[in-house]
């Protein structure tokens, strides 16, 4: 043991290193450091990492706070998912009513336009219902003079003229005349003003038109008034008569 402790001064006083310090961590017994004799700093900082270790072993009060940091963010992870889920019943609450909106607006602009549709055609229909009757004049005018000179020749291809002029003003606008004659008649566009007896077409046929029908489009503007067919009465002869009262 001499020899061992001889070798190790020999080689600290080599390293130029304190005999202490040497001597110390030789040593089986721990009382035989100096700690308050230079060198003795290498003890102290061999000691420490056990002192470390001692500071963070886990204690009652550290358990504790660990317990109660846990259960602090559960606490503040169950208020975020609470707090989302609000988020997403609000957000699909604004969807729906987004969307019954925008399906009222488009209800709406429909109804409009439609609306707006039916006044304007209103509106044409009563203007043209006010000019039909100067067309109905030009037409009875047409048929009932018949010029005889140049003079009335003249005054006649004039307001023809004008009557021609108007006939196609309405065409552009849409209205079209019927044309009745040898059809059945149908309430849905007729008028039924006068029946007339007849073997020659069947009852219920249109004979004549009295007075011209116009389409608006695809819309009766104006019924047409018409002469109906009727069955012709059986009426007894002369000869009948005459022998009705010699037989009584």
């Amino acid at each position: 043991m001499m020899d061992e402790n001889k070798q190790v001064n020999n080689t600290s006083q080599q390293l130029g290193e304190p005999t202490e310090v040497k001597q110390a961590i030789m040593s089986d017994s721990p009382t035989q450091i100096n700690y308050n004799e230079p060198g003795s700093e290498v003890t102290e900082q061999v000691a420490a990492p056990n002192n470390v270790s001692g500071d963070t072993a886990l204690t009652p009060d550290n358990g504790v706070a660990a317990s109660e940091k846990t259960e602090a963010q559960t606490a503040a992870l169950a208020e975020l998912t609470q707090q989302i889920e609000s988020l997403k019943a609000q957000l699909e609450e604004r969807s729906t009513q987004y969307m019954r909106i925008a399906a009222d607006f488009e209800n709406y602009r429909k109804r409009t336009s439609k609306e707006k549709e039916e006044l304007e055609v209103q509106m044409k229909r009563n203007t043209i219902l006010e000019l039909l009757p100067v067309v109905d004049n030009f037409e009875r005018a047409r048929s009932h003079l018949k010029p005889q000179t140049d003079g009335e020749m003249t005054i006649h291809k004039s307001y023809q003229g004008v009557y021609k002029q108007l006939v196609d003003s309405l065409k552009r606008l849409g209205v079209s005349p019927m044309r009745p004659e040898g059809q059945e008649f149908d309430p849905n566009l007729h008028e039924a003003v006068m029946r007339e007896p007849t073997d020659e077409h069947p009852e219920g046929t249109v004979l004549e038109e009295l007075v011209r029908g116009y389409y608006l489009g695809e819309r009766v503007l104006r019924h047409a008034m018409v002469k109906v067919a009727a069955p012709k009465e059986d009426t007894p002869s002369v000869e009948e008569d005459q022998s009705s009262p010699a037989n009584s």
